[in-house]
């Protein structure tokens, strides 16, 4: 913790957390606070954060309009790599992280700043993956962490901090703490803290439940090049809108919701709740292309580096060696991850229904049950006896 700073560049989102840390950081460090907002696709959150943060002390506000960058050179990079964590989380949190922090930097140099500050709690996984991002970028900038160093203990201490310094607070922060860009919204705290209680229905905002989405099936047809969705029903559209387009078609069917305990760099056990509408869309598409334009030991390599891809982005190690050697290999497989996948929603499912590449290794004359003159059946029995000759050595010995 650095003991004199001047100017501090904070991480402002307007919620509880970083309200309350702006008019904290004046009062411990009697400093100057510059805030940056960094636009994610939160959408209407947003409305008002410049005006909330001039009002309760900051001395400049930025607001970054990041929405291309976020989806071309983080999520879709993340995509290609077919990443997820644990088996079902899709890194929405994660993934925005390092991006943020590149921005926290890239601003408190042009601004000669002496530390920039977060509102990841000591318990998270967040202040990692912002300061790793801080000492590989910026090794020479301090990093202020209150949640570390202050007497607030809790999410009541903040509130009545915010109330005696009249910072307005909306009622969902009080309840939860969120976390939304254009890959997810999620939500920790209130009856969350619970794994045996149900979330309630104000921990879903993006999509309807599934038992209200529409009785009849939509389908969506997404076009990739190289591994990123480049088109939506044969509409050519940037990274960032294409998400969101995915966002609203998967949210009013129901689909994308995740509700799971998940194991924290740190070494505890958390629950979260999570809505990745169109992220999950877009993850079944492309691991279905995956299916026949992938060599299968390609694949099968790849699906034994994603668990470390993944790992590696959960706990902050975005830039690192690691990460680029892992992201190298990924791009090599997508090079010829170029179609169609036409995917059927219905009530919650995302359910793959047909798929077509100009890079296809499915042949018909192989695969099919129809008479063919390629595949030679009989060739079948000198491939299972040689594969068998190891089994039948050691089937021996038992």
């Amino acid at each position: 913790m650095p003991k004199k700073v001047n100017k501090v560049v904070l991480a402002y989102s307007g919620g509880l957390d970083t309200s309350v840390i702006l008019k904290w950081l004046q009062e411990e460090y009697k400093c100057e606070v510059i805030t940056l907002t960094c636009d994610l696709g939160q959408e209407e959150e947003l409305s008002g954060v410049e005006e909330k943060a001039l009002k309760t002390g900051a001395s400049k506000v930025y607001i970054e309009d990041l929405r291309e960058e976020f989806a071309r050179d983080f999520i879709f990079p993340m995509l290609r790599a077919g990443a997820i964590y644990e088996g079902r989380y899709l890194l929405g949190t994660s993934i925005a992280r390092p991006l943020i922090a590149k921005k926290l930097v890239e601003v408190a140099v042009r601004e000669g700043a002496d530390a920039i500050a977060h509102g990841a709690t000591g318990k998270g996984n967040d202040q990692v993956r912002f300061e790793l991002t801080v000492m590989s970028l910026a090794p020479e900038l301090s990093v202020i962490a209150p949640w570390r160093i202050w007497k607030l203990k809790s999410r009541t201490d903040l509130n009545n901090f915010a109330e005696k310094h009249g910072i307005p607070l909306s009622s969902g922060a009080k309840h939860y703490s969120m976390d939304r860009n254009m890959l997810h919204l999620s939500f920790e705290s209130g009856e969350l803290e619970d794994p045996w209680e149900e979330a309630g229905p104000g921990s879903y905002i993006l999509s309807v439940p599934p038992e209200k989405a529409p009785d009849k099936a939509e389908y969506v047809e997404i076009e990739f090049a190289a591994g990123n969705p480049v088109a939506l029903n044969g509409e050519k559209l940037s990274p960032a809108a294409l998400i969101t387009a995915l966002n609203g078609i998967g949210g009013r069917n129901g689909v994308g919701r995740l509700d799971m305990v998940e194991n924290r760099y740190v070494g505890m056990k958390a629950r979260g709740v999570y809505e990745t509408p169109g992220g999950s869309i877009l993850y079944a598409a492309h691991r279905d292309l995956e299916g026949i334009c992938l060599d299968r030991e390609v694949m099968h390599l790849r699906d034994s580096l994603i668990p470390r891809y993944a790992t590696a982005i959960y706990n902050g190690f975005w830039y690192s060696p690691e990460r680029d050697c892992l992201q190298a290999f990924m791009d090599k497989s997508q090079e010829k991850v170029s179609g169609v996948v036409r995917v059927k929603l219905y009530k919650g499912n995302i359910l793959p229904v047909g798929r077509k590449s100009p890079y296809s290794l499915f042949r018909k004359d192989l695969a099919t049950f129809e008479r063919d003159d390629v595949y030679n059946q009989a060739d079948a029995y000198g491939f299972i006896h040689l594969n068998g000759l190891r089994i039948q050595g050691y089937g021996r010995r038992r």
